[in-house]
């Protein structure tokens, strides 16, 4: 139950256009090729935080917010590890969607902790991870993100800040195959980033959570082909399944601020955590390959 004081309201908004829905499922990239533009609706409601968005603002590595930050300290019988959280520094704004990142095998949480600072000024309050285990395996940390983000909603100190009824995960490499495992565990997510993800098993047909996979055409760590491909291919013929698949990329080139990482990254919180339509503008219809990505294959969003 969201708190009273806390509560935004309902999810008033001002439609400007009808939203055209891409009926193509998400096969891969070439199934999307010569696809019909799709025309979306700007919504502006009550969950839209920040002024419109423009190419600059979303691939830029601050958001219009400032940001502050707090160290989330061990604490034992809790069920994630030690972090820290990053949240805007703005109490106008009624209260936020919140994300909880975790990285890869072997990896601190240093090696994604520039999501916390970007998301946040962004408008989010993010809780960036060090794994209760570096060589923790996908399923623990599908765990410790659910913990964590559902921590920071009802229990941090920062909780009046959050909406508890937008909660988003993101993971890179075990870390992504955690991401999804979480998607899998609880679809009232708002929304998932699996990065550079890795399981072995790739099958995620049973989730509904809007998911955005980003690949790296040259991971040799977690292979598109044997991962992020196939894990995407699983959730063909969904709406809200976005792929988009990283050009001269390695297996840590999301662990360090790209403008076109943090463009999809923003883009797809926005959209789906805070219901901002003003974000489709950058994931529908699909955009075309750059010298940064080969490929985004994406069911556009209703």
């Amino acid at each position: 139950m969201r708190r009273s004081n806390t509560r935004i309201g309902k999810k008033v908004g001002i439609v400007a256009a009808a939203v055209a829905v891409a009926g193509t499922a998400l096969l891969g990239p070439q199934a999307f090729a010569g696809q019909d533009p799709v025309t979306a609706a700007v919504q502006v409601g009550t969950l839209a935080k920040g002024p419109a968005p423009t190419e600059q603002s979303v691939r830029a590595e601050r958001g219009p917010f400032a940001v502050k930050k707090q160290i989330v300290a061990p604490q034992s019988g809790r069920a994630f590890n030690k972090g820290t959280i990053y949240y805007p520094d703005d109490t106008s704004q009624g209260d936020f969607g919140a994300v909880a990142v975790i990285p890869g095998f072997l990896e601190p949480e240093f090696t994604t902790s520039w999501y916390g600072p970007t998301l946040a000024s962004h408008g989010f309050v993010v809780i960036t991870l060090e794994p209760i285990a570096i060589t923790d395996f996908p399923d623990p940390r599908s765990s410790q993100l659910l913990a964590a983000v559902r921590w920071l909603a009802t229990q941090s100190p920062v909780a009046d800040r959050v909406d508890p009824d937008r909660l988003a995960v993101m993971g890179h490499s075990m870390g992504g195959g955690g991401t999804l495992i979480a998607a899998s565990k609880n679809p009232d997510l708002k929304a998932a980033i699996p990065l550079a993800p890795w399981n072995l098993n790739p099958d995620f047909s049973d989730v509904t959570v809007p998911t955005l996979i980003v690949g790296a055409d040259n991971d040799f760590i977690a292979p598109v082909a044997m991962h992020a491909d196939p894990m995407a291919a699983s959730l063909a013929g969904k709406p809200n399944q976005g792929y988009i698949k990283l050009k001269g990329a390695n297996h840590f080139t999301t662990n360090g601020y790209t403008p076109t990482v943090t463009k999809f990254t923003v883009s797809w919180l926005k959209r789906y955590v805070d219901e901002d339509s003003r974000y489709t503008q950058f994931l529908c219809p699909n955009p075309q390959p750059d010298n940064t990505f080969v490929s985004f294959a994406l069911t556009c969003p209703v």
